[in-house]
């Protein structure tokens, strides 16, 4: 029983062993990490599909019974019955409604006034409510739950809805919803589901950007579609790494007009301008910021840091 052990750790040099049980030590909390930030993750999906479920479709019957009272128009789900359906995870990433404009002497005016009408109606009569914006295309509902909704106006335009230009003065950038939703639902399918719950993160990550370098969600999910056309096999499909993965990507993304994902002649982002424009440039750098919190909090191992990174 010559007791010739040691195993592979026989032959090593000193130096060589200490940087094995180095390595060894730093796969342990590596995968520690991974395993804490990833609870974190799930925490935060699992309440944003609770809350969705249980308070979204309350706002959704009080803003259209605002705008039945008001005689405007008609709300619609936007990207297609996601919400109608209470199959939040598995559809649309978020709440983006569509309110055509049935009252003719809103029809007539530009974007922008009908955009200032609808808020004005929304303060009005609207309770438990944060904030209501006036933005480019669309008026942004943040109620005092945290649920944010997004009206956009649109004029029906044959199988589609003309929407409003980012300069607010016309009606012109024409969207297929339902083609939207089509084209998002296989990209979601092909990662096994786990694209709808990275853009889900990264809307509560981008709504806490300073409000001229926040996106719009239709715009955050035309990124996702072109982020994951080529996600790298040698990446592991997590969560977590497809959330920095998106960040990573939407930073060079952003810079350029993304044309719509339902092969019409528009584009998704017109509101930022053109190529390399300020706007996207500014946008772009703030996305890079976040994407270098993520690799170093990566690099240090800091559940802290992740957590500040998911939930400040």
């Amino acid at each position: 029983m010559g007791g010739g052990g040691g195993g592979v750790f026989s032959s090593y040099s000193p130096d060589k062993y200490k940087e094995k049980i180095r390595e060894a030590r730093e796969k342990t909390r590596d995968e520690a990490v991974e395993t804490l930030v990833s609870e974190i993750i799930n925490r935060l999906l699992a309440d944003y599909n609770r809350r969705d479920v249980e308070a979204i479709g309350e706002h959704l019957e009080e803003i259209k019974e605002i705008i039945k009272e008001e005689n405007v128009g008609t709300i619609q789900l936007l990207f297609g019955g996601s919400v109608s359906k209470h199959t939040y995870i598995n559809g649309l990433s978020d709440v983006d409604v569509l309110m055509t404009i049935d009252k003719s002497d809103l029809s007539g005016l530009p974007p922008k006034k009908v955009l200032e009408y609808v808020s004005s109606k929304l303060k009005e009569k609207l309770v438990d409510v944060q904030d209501i914006k006036v933005g480019k295309i669309a008026v942004t509902v943040v109620f005092s739950d945290g649920i944010m909704i997004q009206i956009l106006p649109a004029i029906k335009h044959g199988e589609g809805f003309m929407i409003s230009t980012e300069k607010g003065n016309e009606w012109s950038n024409i969207i297929r919803p339902d083609k939207f939703a089509t084209k998002l639902t296989e990209v979601n399918q092909s990662y096994n589901g786990k694209v709808v719950p990275v853009i889900k993160l990264a809307k509560g990550i981008i709504a806490q950007f300073p409000e001229n370098q926040q996106l719009t969600g239709y715009h955050v999910e035309s990124i996702a579609m072109e982020a994951f056309k080529r996600y790298p096999d040698s990446k592991p499909k997590t969560t977590k790494a497809m959330l920095t993965y998106f960040f990573k990507r939407a930073t060079e993304i952003v810079k350029t007009p993304i044309r719509d994902k339902t092969g019409q002649s528009i584009h998704v982002d017109d509101y930022l301008g053109t190529e390399s424009s300020p706007e996207r440039l500014k946008i772009s750098y703030t996305l890079n910021r976040m994407h270098g919190r993520m690799k170093n909090a990566d690099a240090i191992a800091s559940v802290d840091e992740w957590s500040a990174i998911l939930e400040e």
